[in-house]
């Protein structure tokens, strides 16, 4: 048994553990878990009361778990939770932490300090903020998660297509508009909100369907009112979370047990690029085989006058005699911007037409077996 199978079987999967999060990750086996979702205490420093212009107070985090002797006192929380998180997560796992102004910043520092590796701050702009009643500062209306790997280099997912599907088949941005948890979504009782920090289920489905993959382990360290629960289950990842709060706990654990996924379909609940998984391709291999003859011109982007010529070797040649790969030449071009040379080289067809030489690569492994399908295929 492997490792990682080891350390899987020994997880206390699907479940909430009640207590501290520091000492309940410290029994945790080591590199178990592929996400982590913490939305720690905000030190939010409150020291008086809040109310509306109307005199209805409003219900803001007062709560023991969000009180801070020290600025130091919040570092070294912040220390060793994160410290016994990163024990935890594997190598290739990622990690988002969500904050304000009052802590973020804070918690950056102490991530860089450990070891982490910053990919994005993601900046979540709340459609529907609540104003800031006083009239002394401008209305808060973001706030910030933090999305790191373990260290500098690792591999971790990314379901860049993905978040390109949910954003109209263009690039998802580092600022997500979105509403705050609101209407039937929050949870009340006896009318009042149940946890004051209760995040939107969009939000979470976001980070989990973009940082992981169908059966991995996602924890959530301060698991409040189990959104990350809810929505882990829902996309068929399996899920582990932590709390001290025992009313917190019956909270989250009646919350969750109303899910039911839909049956689980490892090909519907998929959605990273299967082009990545595919055999590796090299552009001398199409030339070698006679997919595309030496000599034979190609254009960067579709442009005419922005001219390469094959060599022998799979490489191209500039006008201007500078060579190199199809994805190195690319970069050039593009002022040293990451180029994938199989979508932006074009090479001209039978009737004249530019066409991208992905598609040449595509002919090559349908041919060869390569795509999953053999098949004959015509030229």
């Amino acid at each position: 048994m492997s490792p990682e199978v080891a350390a899987f079987s020994e997880l206390p999967l699907d479940q909430i553990l009640q207590g501290d999060c520091v000492e309940r990750l410290s029994a945790l086996p080591e590199k178990s878990v592929d996400l982590i979702f913490a939305d720690p205490p905000y030190n939010l420093q409150l020291r008086q009361p809040l109310w509306r212009p109307n005199m209805t107070k409003v219900e803001a985090v007062a709560e023991e778990w969000d009180q801070f002797e020290s600025f130091q006192a919040y570092d070294e929380f912040s220390e060793r939770w994160l410290t016994a998180c990163r024990r935890v997560l594997k190598d290739t796992g990622t990690i988002w932490v969500i904050g304000t102004y009052h802590n973020i910043f804070r918690i950056g520092k102490v991530m860089q300090d450990l070891g982490f590796w910053i990919l994005n701050d993601v900046i979540w702009i709340k459609s529907n903020p609540m104003p800031n009643f006083r009239g002394v500062r401008f209305t808060n209306a973001h706030e910030t998660l933090i999305w790191a790997s373990k260290f500098k280099g690792a591999k971790y997912t990314f379901n860049h297509h993905a978040m390109k599907a949910l954003n109209g088949g263009v690039q998802m941005r580092s600022d997500w508009v979105l509403p705050i948890c609101s209407g039937k979504e929050r949870i009340r009782i006896n009318g009042k909100k149940a946890h004051a920090t209760q995040k939107p289920e969009a939000l979470l489905y976001r980070v989990i369907l973009a940082a992981s993959k169908p059966g991995d382990v996602v924890l959530d360290p301060f698991l409040g009112s189990g959104t990350t629960a809810v929505v882990a289950k829902r996309l068929h990842r399996h899920w582990l979370g932590i709390e001290s709060d025992p009313t917190y706990v019956q909270i989250a654990r009646a919350r969750i047990e109303q899910v039911i996924p839909a049956p689980f379909d490892r090909q519907a609940f998929e959605v990273h690029d299967s082009k990545r998984l595919l055999p590796r391709v090299e552009f001398a291999c199409l030339v070698e085989a006679g997919f595309i003859q030496p000599g034979t011109r190609l254009y960067f982007r579709a442009d005419r006058f922005r001219v390469a010529t094959i060599k022998p070797d799979g490489n191209l040649r500039l006008q201007n005699g500078l060579e190199g790969s199809i994805h190195s030449l690319g970069k050039s071009l593009m002022n040293g911007s990451p180029c994938n040379g199989w979508q932006h080289w074009y090479f001209e067809d039978d009737q004249g037409k530019l066409q991208p030489i992905d598609r040449l690569r595509e002919r090559y492994r349908r041919l060869h077996g390569l795509d999953g399908e053999s098949q004959d295929v015509k030229y």
